[in-house]
């Protein structure tokens, strides 16, 4: 009975010396890949970091380029104040994006909010008040549509908002006959359109209301996003929408929600556009203020598959593509070279995207 025992030891002992090499070896693997969590944790956890990289490197890139000239307060917020619309814009897309959705409508709701507040105060003598708000009642109602289309009636966001883009922009051209509303007629009537265009100075800095509009707004998306049971919602249906309905989220309401807010924001850039451009244009709906939009939100670390980013990440992904945009035409560069460079932060953004979410699965 002995024997078998002392034969079986040294097996036993082998199998000791298996046990331990294999937990050393997983060990190391566990040691080796901790680094490259912590970075992927910190970029998943930090969705804005990213993007504020890239704009201070190409802040200083310029800047070093250029010289004094681009650094100068004037310069810097110069490019705030052409970035506004687009800002409020990704704003708007950013909310949609986050459920895992799209809206490719959002620009010309803008612009036909726009021509409405604009014929509602110029053509039919309305006060500005009830003509803004007549404004943001089509905006809102649009988004709406978009949002009952995809909440509801459970219809594809891209294919119900590319549909919903024909359909807007058509009736913009339909109903203002592409008939521009002069800079004049508006200030003739109200000065109230205007008033985002208004502008102040900070020191050297010059900045308008449009400005402030959008970081107003950025920043109190940025805290009902964080900070409310609304926000956890989009999140958790942009994340798992099967998930979060098991977890008692009512996504359809949260989606339709969020499509009916986009629109109402849209509505809101529209206004700002008014003071930005002064003049009302129908044919500004054949601008790719969609693509500019959603350029924004990607640049700007918002995940297309839903349900991760910041909206602040959103507005530092604008004044990436406003910093391009701006340096290079100081350099006197090819306007084609901003496309092409949007298209490569474009690639290398979504790329990004693709291995925070590969490692941490």
């Amino acid at each position: 009975m002995g024997e078998p025992n002392a034969a079986a030891q040294p097996s036993q002992e082998f199998e000791k010396v298996l046990v331990n090499s294999s937990t050393q070896v997983a060990s190391f693997d566990t040691h080796d890949k901790t680094l490259i969590q912590k970075i992927q944790h910190f970029l998943h956890s930090t969705p804005a970091a990213v993007p504020f990289i890239v704009l201070v490197a190409a802040i200083l890139i310029f800047g070093l380029t250029i010289g004094g000239k681009f650094f100068s307060s004037y310069t810097l917020t110069l490019i705030l104040q052409q970035i506004a619309i687009v800002g409020i814009l990704g704003a708007a897309q950013t909310l949609v994006i986050l459920t895992a959705g799209i809206d490719l409508s959002i620009g010309v709701i803008m612009v036909l909010s726009a021509v409405i507040m604009g014929n509602c105060a110029v053509t039919y003598g309305l006060p500005a008040p009830i003509a803004i708000f007549i404004g943001f009642v089509v905006g809102g109602a649009c988004g709406f549509l978009n949002g009952f289309l995809v909440s509801r009636v459970k219809l594809p966001p891209f294919i119900v908002t590319l549909g919903t883009w024909y359909v807007i922009m058509s009736t913009n051209f339909i109903y203002s006959a592409n008939a521009t509303i002069r800079e004049a007629d508006v200030a003739a009537v109200t000065k109230m359109l205007h008033l985002f265009g208004v502008s102040f100075k900070v020191g050297s800095a010059v900045f308008t209301l449009g400005v402030v509009m959008m970081v107003v707004l950025v920043l109190g998306l940025w805290y009902a996003l964080n900070h409310t049971a609304w926000g956890r919602h989009l999140y958790a249906v942009g994340d798992d929408p099967e998930a979060a309905k098991l977890s008692g989220i009512r996504t359809s309401r949260v989606l339709l929600s969020a499509y009916t807010l986009a629109g109402l924001i849209a509505a809101l850039a529209a206004w700002v556009s008014i003071g930005r451009n002064g003049s009302i244009s129908p044919s500004a709906a054949v601008t790719d203020y969609n693509l500019q939009a959603i350029t924004a939100a990607v640049i700007g670390g918002i995940s297309l598959f839903g349900g991760r980013g910041s909206i602040l990440g959103t507005l530092i992904g604008a004044m990436i593509v406003g910093v391009v945009s701006m340096g290079l035409n100081m350099l006197g560069a090819d306007p084609q070279w901003k496309v092409f460079l949007t298209g490569v932060l474009i690639i290398t953004a979504v790329a990004i995207d693709q291995w925070i979410r590969k490692v941490a699965g």
